[in-house]
């Protein structure tokens, strides 16, 4: 019966490895186009927030489309559409939180947590989505501040702590475009002490002369920064684009240079 039991847990492992690897080959292809299906969810219960999910439609998240259309297009990726954006129903369920200071252990046993809750609450009713975006709804005046938002590539799953506020949607899909790029292999390019980008991938332009100011954030460093000391989250995406560092991690460009 032991005997029985390994082999069982053996070839679920093997499974799950599998899915995984041919989830990973399907999502950097790029022959087709991602399909990506945001969750809303009101992560503070207020009526306030549930007032700003409902006035949520699909046209909310066209610019998400609109920069990976133009980045694609700059990357001549040969692909119309590689990123199509759905909105699925509100979401009445909170998914497992973070740790708070996690060890490798504690960042494994979160991520199986996650994947399998986002599998059991799944209540989109279209086609299966590739990569799955969960925009966690916080009222500003609730919450001032928000913790970091997460993508994982391992399940294709995106966490955005976002703010209940037409004002604030477009840094809400700035980063959401950002955590969607985790999914797909880009790392982050910026200091996780200081969240300024590094300098040379985490900079839109890494050769200016002068460097200073940029006018733009590369998409994985997060911010533009305008000076020595001052970085700042751009309001939207039409303010941000890809780099080549991510462009080569997300399988837009090789290492060469040739697409």
């Amino acid at each position: 019966m032991k005997a029985l039991r390994i082999i069982v847990l053996l070839t679920v492992l093997v499974f799950v490895g599998l899915n995984a690897y041919l989830s990973k080959i399907r999502t950097t292809d790029w022959q087709e186009s991602l399909w990506v299906v945001v969750y809303p969810i009101n992560a503070d219960g207020t009526s306030l927030t549930d007032q700003y999910i409902a006035s949520l439609d699909q046209d909310t998240f066209n610019d998400i489309e609109a920069f990976f259309d133009r980045e694609a297009k700059r990357y001549r990726l040969g692909l119309d559409k590689p990123v199509r954006v759905f909105l699925s129903d509100e979401l009445h369920a909170q998914p497992p939180e973070p740790p708070l200071r996690p060890s490798i252990l504690d960042n494994v046993l979160w991520s199986l947590q996650m994947r399998f809750w986002s599998w059991s609450k799944d209540n989109w009713h279209g086609p299966a989505p590739d990569v799955r975006i969960y925009m966690r709804f916080f009222s500003p005046d609730n919450q001032p501040v928000l913790r970091h938002s997460l993508g994982l590539q391992k399940g294709l799953i995106g966490l955005v702590n976002a703010f209940a506020d037409s004002e604030q949607q477009g840094q809400n899909n700035l980063i959401a475009a950002h955590e969607l790029l985790h999914t797909v292999g880009a790392s982050d390019k910026y200091d996780p002490k200081t969240n300024w980008p590094i300098w040379p991938d985490g900079y839109a332009e890494p050769t200016k002369e002068p460097l200073f100011p940029q006018s733009e954030a590369e998409i994985m460093g997060g911010r533009v920064q305008v000076s020595p000391s001052i970085a700042l989250i751009p309001p939207s995406l039409s303010h941000a684009l890809i780099g080549s560092a991510t462009a080569i991690e997300i399988n837009w460009l090789s290492p060469e240079g040739q697409n």
